[in-house]
Formats: structure tokens, sequence, C-alpha cells
């Protein structure tokens, strides 16, 4: 079967873009830059996004390409043995499963895009209001609209899907953004907000606040997941691959300092009392139970239906962001299903969405709904949904375990000229390079400790209560 490919660079730019954009750039990463030192925050996030997070990004993309294959490919053609190809599957399972729990959340950002739409804020600001939602029959009918629009976008394809709805959602997402960033400066006390984001306190930058900005940007940026893998895999030869990664990391960069400009000067305009602290740096938190309170207040100075607007406005930016990353999260295990089996795309779709749905229908019920579902396990002390099981093992704990496994398999499996030879190709000045010298030594060393740093701290604080670092 011909492999797929992107029309251009600009496709691959922005469908990666789409990738790495989500709802934690969007809503936690503000509030968490905002309560840990501010500029000073942003200023080693950005170093972490360009020094850390870049070498491993053009590994994955190079990995990719040179195979023309999705993770579980790629590690088994090149490893050729039992072991790379279990670590080929885990990097296919975990997007599998990372999709299940991110469906839900894309299905209530959904659900209160279509409330705003509809002036619902008074329901949405009450406390108790995303309870109600989130167990409600509606939720269901929300999430069979997701579930066809994720599939009307992946069964087109790579260029007259993934890219063509990139080539659409990505530059709306960009021009919303910049948007809401100029009506909300435009609010009594906004520059508040902006103070708290944007003034360095660099005596706030603890280890725990470092390792913090280092999770955000591996995370943000979609690493590890198998996402660049298979992307890259679709990348024409003659593309720039360093070119195309920095694109990614910045753009991933820039909406992060965006959403900084929109979301603290929001908080500063309805509250310019409100302490940081009393914050909460979780998405789901700022989405679902206090952005609401915002748009209603808005109510006194530009009506209902001007609140209505703004609100529906903003969800249905995030909605975009979520969108996008729910795409490229379920696109692996889709091409890993059609390399390995060699069946259509419709096919696969159908196999792999089925079995997503039934897992995140479970998952939705994991709230109080179900008890089975609701208190699945308790380990760290803590009792955990089935919701919680997966994103503790999935996205919080697996993520950075394969990112490990991944340096080591470049730099000491595939080897370093191979990489050097793949990134060198459509960009003839990287061989000799000092960005060469230094991607090689960072995969090869302390990138791989960090990482197993990370994996291990987080197996201890999650499952065992004890954090080891902080």
């Amino acid at each position: 079967m011909k492999r797929e490919q992107f029309s251009s660079s600009l496709g691959f730019v922005l469908a990666a873009a789409g990738s790495a954009v989500g709802i934690g750039n969007l809503v936690a990463f503000p509030v968490m830059a905002s309560k840990n030192g501010g500029a000073a925050f942003l200023i080693m996030y950005a170093f972490f996004v360009f020094f850390i997070c870049l070498p491993i990004m053009l590994a994955e993309m190079s990995l990719g390409r040179h195979t023309r294959q999705n993770p579980l490919g790629a590690y088994t053609d090149i490893g050729k043995n039992a072991a790379w190809r279990t670590v080929g599957w885990m990097s296919v399972i975990t997007p599998f499963m990372i999709g299940v729990f991110y469906l839900v959340i894309t299905v209530w950002i959904f659900g209160y895009l279509g409330k705003s739409v509809l002036g619902q804020l008074t329901e949405l600001a009450d406390p108790s209001s995303f309870g109600a939602f989130i167990n409600s029959n509606e939720l269901f009918v929300y999430m069979a609209i997701v579930v066809g629009l994720t599939f009307l976008i992946l069964q087109g394809g790579v260029k007259q899907g993934i890219e063509k709805a990139a080539r659409v959602l990505m530059p709306m997402l960009f021009v919303m953004l910049i948007a809401l960033v100029i009506y909300v400066m435009t609010l009594d006390n906004a520059m508040l907000g902006v103070k708290f984001f944007l003034i360095p306190e660099f005596d706030k930058l603890t280890g725990k606040v470092l390792n913090g900005a280092l999770a955000q940007a591996f995370f943000s940026l979609s690493l590890a997941m198998g996402i660049l893998i298979t992307y890259g895999s679709y990348i024409q030869k003659n593309n720039n691959i360093v070119h195309a990664g920095k694109m990614v990391a910045g753009l991933s960069l820039l909406v992060a300092c965006c959403s900084g400009l929109l979301i603290l000067p929001a908080v500063f305009s309805f509250n310019p009392d409100i302490q940081i602290s009393t914050l909460s740096e979780s998405s789901i938190s700022m989405i679902f139970t206090f952005l609401p309170k915002i748009f209603l207040a808005m109510q006194a100075d530009i009506g209902y239906f001007g609140a209505s607007f703004v609100a529906s406005f903003f969800f249905l930016l995030v909605f975009f962001a979520a969108l996008t990353s729910l795409v490229s999260i379920i696109e692996v295990p889709v091409a890993s299903l059609m390399d390995s089996k060699g069946v259509s795309r419709r096919s696969a779709l159908c196999v792999l969405g089925g079995a997503m749905i039934v897992l995140a229908i479970i998952s939705a019920l994991s709230f109080g709904r179900v008890e089975l579902f609701s208190n699945l396990l308790s380990y760290g002390g803590v009792d955990k949904s089935f919701f919680d099981l997966v994103y503790d093992i999935f996205y919080e704990t697996i993520l950075p375990l394969n990112g490990f496994l991944l340096c080591l398999f470049v730099i000491y499996r595939w080897k370093k000229h191979n990489l050097d030879a793949e990134i060198s190709q459509g960009n003839p000045s990287f061989s000799g390079s000092l960005l060469q010298k230094y991607v090689n030594f960072s995969l090869g060393t302390f990138i791989p400790l960090i990482l197993a740093v990370i994996f291990i701290n987080t197996v201890s604080t999650i499952f065992f209560g004890k954090n080891l670092l902080f």
C-alpha cells in the first residue's frame, strides 16, 4: 500500500502544531506560570522546549520518515527483536488509551460550547452544573457528534483529512486566540493579570517548579506518544525536519504565551483582588468551574448576547485545540493497524473506534454514575476511578518511559550516523553543525537520564504516595 504524505512542510507543521496545541497550553499553563515565577517560568519553559524537547522531536520525526512506518513498525524493523517490538506496542497502546480520556474531555468542552451558544451561562456558572452535566444522558449525544467529526477527518486520510482540517482549524484557532486577547486587554484591571504573567520572579524557581516546567513542555509537544513518528512517516524526503521541528515548538510556545495574556487578564477583570495561589492549575477546574463565572459576570458590561458570544467564542477555540489533538492521537493506532494488517483506513477506524468508544463510555460513567467504575482501585492512599487509572498510567507514567526508551533506541540501536543522515536530507547544513553535535550528545546522555528520573519519581509519587525529589 502506497504511503500517504503531507502535501508540503507547512501541512506537516500545522498538523503537528494541532497535536501540540491542546487544552493544557490554553488553560492550565497560564495559571501554572503565574503561580511559579511568571516570566521566569516562561523562560525556563522555553529553554526546555528548545534544548530538551526539540532533540526528541527531531528523533521521532526522523525515525518515522526513515522507516515510513508507525511506531510499532519502526521499532520492529530497526530493533529486530521482541524487546524493541514491545516498546513499539507501548508507543501504540499509549496514544490509544490517552485518546480514551481525551475524547471524554473533548466531549465536555463541546457540551459547554453548545450550552454557551444557547445562552445558558447562568447554568454553566452554577457550581453544581459541571457535576450534573458529566453525569447526564445528553453527554452521549455530544459524544456521538464529536466521534462523528473526528472520524470524518480521519477518514479523509492524510492530505484530505488531517492536513486539510489542520489548514482550516489551526489558522482559525490562532486568529480567534489573538482576537480574544485583544478583547480581554480592553477590560478593567486586565493589566494586573499581565503583570502576574510577565513579571519574572526568579526566587520561585524551585526544583519542583523546574520539574513542572519540563513536564509541561514535554507533554504539550505530544512527545513519546508516537504521534511525531507517525506524522514523520508522512513527511516528504526533501522537507527540512529541523525547520519544521522549530516551527512546531515555536508555535506551541507562542500559543502558551498568548493564552497567558488571555486567561490571567480575564481572571483579574473578574476579580482584581483575587489571590493567584487560590487558582487551580487543572485545565478541567479552570474551564468548567471558574471561567464560566467570568463569562456570566460579563453580562453586566456587554449584555446577555455579548457575554454568550464571548463564551461561545472561547469554547470554540478550546474545542478546536482539543479536536486537532484528538485527531493526531487516534491516527497513531489507526496507522499502526493499517500498516501491520494491511486493512483499509475505514476498517481500522471502525475496529479501533468501536473499542475506544466503549472505553470512553466507561470513563464517562466513572464520575459517580456507576460505582464499579467510580471507585475501581485505591493506590497512593487515594481512591481512583477508571478515568483516573487511565490518566495516571498512560499519560503521567508511561509517556516519560516511552521518551527514555526512544532516546536509547535512536542513539544506541538505530545509531547516531543514521539519525544524522536522515535529518541531513532536506537540510545539508545539519551535518557537522553545532546542532548535530548537541542533538547526538543530549539524546545519548542527560535527556534520557532526566526522563528516567521523572519516570521513577512519577511511579513513586502516584502509586506509592512518596515524592522522591521534593
